[in-house]
């Protein structure tokens, strides 16, 4: 039986659909309103939980096609009109690009990293040599999210693996309740701003940043532009983290108990040595798809294929595809439709029109990153998802910070980037990021909407001393503007 929410929410997405289906709207022509009441409506069933996301984006993408909402062009009597055609090709175009592609690959290679052990000898590696108090924990946490982000493209196995390891030292040391708590809490959130450092880093979000864009990014390139604000973001989150959740008993760890545990990984396994060579591959490729051309995607997804293998890799099996999330690319899919057809209806425009007619362009840099950040912030505290707020901020804030800054030769990367890290790095509650929220509950890692309370409200000051102070200054060194 459906709840009242649920229920009430549904309601309320048609009334506004149809609402702004059949207001008259200035400016917007057919498939531009017909989109953005679409959107509306979709934005209403992701915000009130109508029905799992994943089937709200799906029914966004079939309504495109049945309302006929991207404009096509064809030829009659020898002249080419407008005509409204949203094929299944346009919608899901996205499928012909590598950015889906490169989530699929993403996935399999961290099955591969979780399922052969490589994860979790590495996690113990670095517990031995590091840990010796909490303060120590703490750091190692994130020095191993910063590692893992390196060779598993995804934020929710490496936070698993280094949270099953947390376990033993939590046990070993004979850790009260609150402290395990803070320590699993640190552990998944940490996993934030080390995902942000390299392109690969979360491969389900991170490519959508150069396709809103519009500008290719390689992954060395990712790291020149990203690499230093998502450090600065990393440590202020760690400070932040030492001085908000310091420990109510004084912490002994028992190195002879994890000593053990990882001795009894025994020797590296064929496959974990299969992994590590596949890895160094990947990662070799991905620093030097600059040079070879080939893309980040088609790379992980190649290597990917690879693992499975005989002789050279045997290191995945056909379970490995359990691990790929269908909702997810789904919802992928409808992000990056509503920046397609929102660019080809005119309802991108539009809406940056919209936002310049109430904010002005007074030329600023730093006032843009305020503005920007503010609005994704904002837009993400109401929807939650930060894809679907990607999908919509972004591909209006780039038009928006070109008209806002008249022409003066801003990068759209600039506000790119800037929406990408309020929405990915921020979260008051766990639903608002998804290593936050997989990482909730008693069953996990026992925190809840406390903990994520206490550290997102002072969070949210960080986000945006990163994005106005680190990131202006150093896209103004790198020449982005």
């Amino acid at each position: 039986m459906a709840s009242r929410k649920r229920i009430i929410g549904f309601l309320a997405g048609i009334v506004v659909f149809l609402i702004i289906f059949f207001i008259d709207i200035p400016g917007l022509e057919y498939g531009g309103q017909t989109l953005l009441a679409l959107l509306l409506m979709t934005i209403v069933f992701w915000a009130t939980q109508v029905v799992q996301p994943g089937f709200s984006a799906a029914l966004f993408l079939m309504l495109l096609i049945i309302f006929q909402v991207i404009p096509g062009y064809v030829t009659a009597a020898g002249k080419t009109v407008s005509a409204f055609t949203a094929t299944a090709e346009t919608v899901f175009s996205p499928w012909l690009g590598s950015t889906l592609w490169l989530v699929i690959g993403a996935y399999i290679i961290a099955h591969a990293v979780t399922s052969s052990g490589l994860g979790e000898r590495i996690a113990y590696l670095f517990i031995n040599k590091f840990v010796s108090s909490f303060k120590t924990i703490i750091f190692t946490i994130f020095l191993l999210n910063v590692v893992m982000s390196l060779i598993i493209p995804h934020p929710f196995p490496k936070a698993f693996i280094i949270f099953a390891v947390m376990k033993v030292v939590m046990d070993s040391s004979k850790m009260c309740q609150e402290d395990r708590i803070k320590v699993g809490f640190t552990v998944f959130a940490a996993a934030i701003p080390t995902s942000m450092i390299f392109l690969t880093g979360d491969g389900s979000f991170a490519p959508l940043v150069s396709q809103f864009a519009g500008v290719e990014v390689s992954w060395i390139g990712w790291l020149g532009i990203m690499g230093v604000p998502a450090v600065v973001m990393t440590l202020l989150t760690m400070l932040l983290i030492l001085v908000l959740f310091r420990p109510k008993e004084q912490v002994v760890i028992n190195k002879e108990e994890i000593r053990i545990k990882q001795q009894g990984l025994g020797k590296l396994k064929t496959t974990e040595i299969r992994t590590i060579i596949w890895l160094v591959i990947a990662i070799v490729l991905w620093m030097t798809s600059g040079v070879h051309g080939i893309d980040v995607g088609w790379i992980t997804l190649l290597v990917a294929a690879c693992m499975s293998l005989p002789i050279i890799g045997e290191v995945i099996t056909p379970k490995a595809w359990a691990d790929v999330p269908v909702p997810t690319l789904i919802f992928l899919t409808a992000a990056l439709a509503i920046s397609k057809a929102g660019g080809a209806t005119g309802m991108t425009a539009w809406l940056s029109d919209l936002v310049v007619g109430v904010v002005g362009t007074p030329g600023s840099v730093l006032l843009l990153a305020v503005i920007v950040g503010v609005i994704a912030i904002v837009c993400h505290m109401v929807l939650g998802s930060c894809i679907a707020v990607m999908g919509l901020v972004c591909p209006i804030m780039v038009p928006f910070a070109a008209q806002m800054m008249g022409g003066q030769g801003i990068s759209p990367l600039i506000p790119a980037f800037i929406t990408y890290t309020a929405i990915y790095a921020h979260y008051i509650f766990p639903h608002h990021n998804l290593p936050i929220l997989v990482g909730s509950g008693e069953g996990t890692a026992g925190y809840g909407p406390k903990e994520t309370i206490r550290m997102g409200l002072p969070l949210t000051v960080v986000v945006l001393v990163v994005i106005c102070v680190v990131e202006v200054g150093w896209f103004k060194i790198i020449g982005l503007y």
